[in-house]
């Protein structure tokens, strides 16, 4: 005999509340990424607050100055897309963490041969409900690895250790993407090869939501 619990009004009330910023805050993430993916730069500015940070291997600046410049990126031809994973959301009050496994392609060329550069990261953004409504504080990635394919199978790409050894082994092709296509990468940034600043970030992050990191 099955039994079936039934929430109280203010508990319930209270989850579907909860549901409802759950599912805000993760469709405000797919819209800024498809947005930047598709183009759509003023669909992406309203994403961001105007005092939001995001600090990538690219970038350490406002969200709007942000939209700006991967929109000066795109007329460079640099066109990153993103495959995303599942959006998990840490609720916090008015505050919200929401992080993603994702990996960023980017097509170009070396030595003549069309490639793309993989590189696989997690996502960690900030957002903030003001005046009712959920935008993006806080935007930075966790640096994991990265790989370059030809995009015609067979080819052969060849680059020396020496050409990648000043930069850092969780993000090395896509700084040696970068620095090809005129951005000086960061060096500075959290990666799985400096667990320090993992938990730096982790710890920034946790405690902006005014929370606990996990253990």
């Amino acid at each position: 005999m099955s039994s079936t619990v039934v929430l109280e009004s203010p508990a319930r009330d209270k989850a579907l509340r909860e549901a409802a910023d759950i599912v805000a805050v993760q469709q405000l993430i797919l819209r800024e990424r498809s947005s930047r993916d598709l183009g759509l730069w003023e669909q992406m500015r309203n994403c961001f607050h105007e005092d939001s940070t995001v600090r990538l291997s690219w970038i350490d600046a406002s969200g709007p100055e942000f939209v700006r410049r991967s929109q000066e990126m795109a007329e460079r031809n640099v066109k990153a897309t993103h495959r995303l994973g599942p959006i998990l959301v840490t609720l916090a009050g008015d505050r919200a963490i929401a992080q993603l496994g994702a990996i960023i392609d980017i097509p170009g060329k070396v030595r003549s041969v069309a490639v793309v550069v993989s590189t696989h990261a997690r996502f960690v953004f900030r957002a903030e409900r003001r005046s009712d409504v959920w935008r993006i504080s806080g935007f930075d990635a966790i640096y994991q690895r990265d790989e370059i394919n030809p995009v015609i199978p067979g080819q052969v790409v060849t680059i020396e250790p020496n050409e990648l050894k000043n930069f850092r082994p969780s993000y090395q092709l896509l700084s040696f993407c970068l620095m090809s296509g005129g951005y000086k990468p960061r060096m500075d940034l959290a990666g799985t090869d400096r667990p320090e600043l993992v938990d730096a970030l982790t710890r920034e992050v946790y405690s902006w939501a005014g929370l606990v990191p996990p253990r």
